[in-house]
C-alpha cells in the first residue's frame, strides 16, 4: 500500500492495456486512475476509477481500509473513468454518505440510474467543509473545468489539493517521463477550451497554502509546485509557452510535405529558435493541437481539395477552433495544381479566432515546388519570423 502520508493512502490504478483514452487520444504509456483515501476518526475514499479497473482499485481501497467501512466516498469529478464505482460501493457500503455538489447527483442519476435517497447525500457548495477528524476537506467549486459539476478540496491540516483533472496528464504514474509534454497533451485537447474557468480556479487556488497537489491523473505532485501551475497560468491564458513554428502539413501525393520541409530548413538556417513538423495525415493528431498551443508560430501547409481545403487539415482546423485557439501569428502555405482553394478556406476557418496575425502573403504552389520559387519562399519565411 502507497501513503502520501501518513493517513492519506493512493488507491489509484496504472492501466498499461488501453490504445485510447475516451476512445480518441493515444496514451502509448497508459493511463492512471487516481483515487484516494483518507484515513482519520472518519475515512473518506476520494473518488474511485474507470470500469476497465474496478476489480483492482476496489483490492486496493479494501487494503487501505483494513476492515473499516467508508463514511464517505467524496466524489469530485462524475465522467464515468472517475466515477464507475460509484454504485459499486455504495451498495457494498450501505451506511456510506456520498459528498457532491448539487450537479454532481443530477449527473450521478443519470449514470448509474441507482437511487438517491436524501439521507445518503451530502451536497456541498463553495467553501463548505468536511470534518474527519483531525482532517477537514474544504470545497471549491470549478465548474468546466472541464464538466459543470467538477470540483476540488484542499486538505487542510497538511495542505493536499486534491485537483479533480486539473494537473492531470497522460500515461501512467510508472511510466518514468516528464511532466510537461503529457500533461501539456492532455491540457490542451481534453481542457483546452475552458482556459478562462481553469484562470478562475488558479485564482482561487493562489489563496490556498497548497503542498502536495493530488490529480485524478497522472503523478502526485510534491516538488516545484510553482512550475507546474505557472504552466497552466500560461496554457489557461492562451499564451505561447515557447518562441518558435510549427508547421502543421496535409500532403495528399508528398509535394506540400516537401515545401514545408525545405520551408523548415530555410527557417532553421534563419535563426528561428525552434521549428517542428507534423504530418496531419499520419502523425498524432492531439500531439499537433498541443504543438500548435506550445509556440508562438503557426505555418498551415496543406493541398486544396474539393474546392477547398485536404480533410486532415480541416480536421485540424476544427480541433484548434474548438479549443478557442488564439494569440498567434499565423501564415498559410497553399498547393492548387489548377484552382488553389487551401487558403481561402484555411483562413476562412482563422478568420474566426480571437487575435490571430495573418501573415502576408499566402505561398501558393503549383503542383510541386521549383527552384525558381525558391527565393519568393525565402521571403516567406522572412515575413513569418519578422
Amino acid at each position: 500500500m502507497e501513503y502520501i502520508t501518513k493517513s492519506v493512502a493512493y488507491v489509484g490504478v496504472d492501466d498499461h492495456d488501453i490504445d485510447l483514452f475516451e476512445s480518441q487520444y493515444h496514451v502509448p504509456n497508459g493511463m492512471a486512475y487516481n483515487s484516494y483515501v483518507i484515513l482519520d476518526e472518519k475515512t473518506a475514499v476520494l473518488d474511485t476509477a474507470d470500469k476497465r479497473v474496478l476489480d483492482q482499485w476496489l483490492a486496493n481501497v479494501t487494503e487501505a481500509l483494513d476492515g473499516r467501512a467508508p463514511d464517505y466516498l467524496v466524489i469530485h469529478h462524475m465522467e464515468p473513468d472517475h466515477s464507475a464505482g460509484v454504485k459499486l460501493l455504495a451498495e457494498k457500503y450501505p451506511d456510506m454518505k456520498l459528498v457532491g455538489n448539487q450537479k454532481t447527483f443530477a449527473f450521478l442519476g443519470q449514470f448509474t440510474c441507482m437511487p438517491l435517497p436524501p439521507e445518503r447525500l451530502v451536497t456541498v457548495g463553495e467553501g463548505d467543509t468536511l470534518s474527519l477528524g483531525s482532517h477537514t476537506l474544504r470545497f471549491v467549486l470549478a465548474p468546466m473545468v472541464h464538466w459543470p459539476e467538477a470540483m476540488v478540496s484542499f486538505e487542510d491540516s497538511e495542505g493536499i489539493l486534491f485537483s479533480a483533472d486539473a494537473f492531470g496528464k497522460f500515461g501512467t504514474r510508472d511510466a518514468g517521463e516528464a511532466w510537461d509534454c503529457e500533461a501539456r497533451r492532455y491540457y490542451f485537447n481534453i481542457v483546452g477550451k475552458y482556459g478562462a474557468q481553469v484562470q478562475t480556479l488558479l485564482k482561487k487556488a493562489a489563496a490556498l497554502p497548497i503542498k502536495i497537489i493530488c490529480p485524478l491523473h497522472g503523478p502526485i505532485l510534491t516538488e516545484d509546485l510553482g512550475h507546474y501551475i505557472g504552466k497552466y497560468q500560461t496554457w489557461s491564458s492562451y499564451q505561447p509557452e515557447d518562441e518558435g513554428v510549427f508547421i502543421a502539413c496535409a500532403s495528399i501525393h508528398g509535394n506540400t510535405m516537401h515545401a514545408a520541409e525545405v520551408l523548415k530548413d530555410i527557417l532553421e538556417k534563419k535563426g528561428a529558435k525552434k521549428v517542428s513538423l507534423a504530418d496531419l495525415s499520419r502523425d498524432d493528431m492531439a500531439e499537433a493541437v498541443e504543438d500548435a498551443f506550445r509556440y508562438d508560430t503557426l505555418v498551415l501547409a496543406a493541398a486544396s481539395y474539393d474546392a477547398g481545403v485536404f480533410p486532415p487539415m480541416d480536421d485540424f482546423l476544427h480541433h484548434l477552433a474548438a479549443k478557442a485557439y488564439q494569440n498567434r501569428k499565423v501564415a498559410f502555405l497553399q498547393n492548387g495544381s489548377w484552382a488553389p482553394s487551401a487558403a481561402r478556406t484555411m483562413q476562412a476557418v482563422v478568420a474566426g479566432m480571437k487575435n490571430i496575425t495573418q501573415v502576408e502573403p499566402v505561398f501558393t504552389v503549383r503542383s510541386s515546388l521549383k527552384d525558381a520559387q525558391l527565393p519568393e519562399l525565402e521571403a516567406f519565411a522572412d515575413a513569418i519570423l519578422g
